[in-house]
């Protein structure tokens, strides 16, 4: 059914943006479930690697890249149709795949926007050069996203969060893998 499809390997800069839900309609059409609710790297790129679901029935082994013919907002979700997914069965055959794309084929961010995924892994200093942890990851609170990093104290790792608004953050510096904001270590 998908033996069309052409095994690959995986970009060093891939990041995974979604997987594939179901077949979608008759003609090789599937339904993505993005990770995202901005998903422009899902539109940006025309090549996606799949690798198979993590859990339930998997239908294929190893990486494939697959050719991207057309990709839209449906509902509350994403449909996508490619070269070498023909027909039903062989949208059938992806459920569940997970999706990655290269890093270097996500639309350039805005001045001042950045992509969680390279805020991840990136030191945190205050204005005193204070070093106040890593970034380990970003929270939604509606309102707006936190940073929450690990940082050691007496030999111990701790967490601390901080609002990722302008009234706290001074400056990412993407180059230089830092983040200065006004914060002081006992907040």
């Amino acid at each position: 059914m998908i033996s069309s499809l052409e095994a690959a390997e995986l970009p060093a800069d891939a990041i995974e943006v979604g997987r594939i839900a179901d077949a979608w309609g008759i003609k090789g059409w599937f339904k993505v479930l993005p990770y995202s609710a901005t998903p422009e790297a899902l539109f940006s790129s025309k090549l996606w690697y799949l690798l198979p679901a993590e859990k339930g029935p998997k239908t294929f082994t190893g990486t494939l890249k697959v050719a991207i013919k057309e990709a839209k907002v449906h509902s509350d979700t994403v449909v996508a149709c490619a070269n070498e997914v023909v027909d039903r069965n062989a949208a059938e055959a992806l459920r569940g795949a997970r999706i990655f794309v290269a890093r270097a084929s996500f639309p350039a961010a805005n001045k001042d926007e950045y992509y969680w995924v390279d805020l991840i892994g990136l030191d945190v200093v205050n204005r005193d050069d204070v070093a106040l942890g890593r970034v380990k990851e970003l929270l939604s609170t509606g309102a707006q996203t936190v940073l929450v990093m690990d940082y050691e104290q007496d030999g111990k790792t701790q967490e601390r969060m901080i609002p990722f608004v302008a009234a706290y953050v001074d400056d990412v510096d993407l180059p230089a893998r830092r983040i200065r904001v006004d914060w002081q270590p006992d907040y």
